[in-house]
């Protein structure tokens, strides 16, 4: 079991990593099976995101909007005193298979190299210029 604190005046967390070796199929080198949170006071759920900008419209590439979404998702955890370090799930809506790479690059970039249980979903979304959708969970 580790501990984690993401703000120093939060309550510390402690996250312990859940990776059976047996009776399971491996995880690859860029999620875990699951985590355990313990000591928790609050849990944000947050909606599918979009990499929309402030106006509404998405960006014009893959890339872009994975920028954007992530710069989304940090203001809306801000907006809960929260950050990155706070998520524990991350769940894609891919418009296409092949972003699930780049998508996997992103979140590990914008998680810190920190690995959270993960599922991604090939989808077609509502919108035609619509990419990718990212809904996290985060606790503190």
């Amino acid at each position: 079991m580790r501990r984690w604190a993401p703000h120093c005046h939060a309550p510390v967390m402690e996250i312990s990593v859940h990776n059976p070796t047996s009776g399971v199929y491996p995880a690859t080198s860029d999620y875990v099976h699951a985590i355990e949170v313990r000591g928790v006071e609050r849990t944000l759920y947050v909606s599918g995101t979009m990499g929309l900008d402030p106006s509404g419209a998405a960006g014009a590439t893959f890339d872009e909007q994975l920028d954007l979404v992530w710069s989304n998702l940090r203001t809306i955890l801000a907006s809960a005193d929260m950050t990155v370090d706070n998520i524990v799930r991350v769940t894609s809506y891919l418009r296409d298979r092949s972003y699930a790479v780049p998508n996997a690059a992103a979140r590990n970039k914008a998680l810190g190299g920190r690995f959270v249980p993960v599922t991604a979903i090939v989808v077609d979304h509502l919108a035609d210029d619509w990419l990718v959708e990212l809904e996290v969970i985060a606790a503190a």
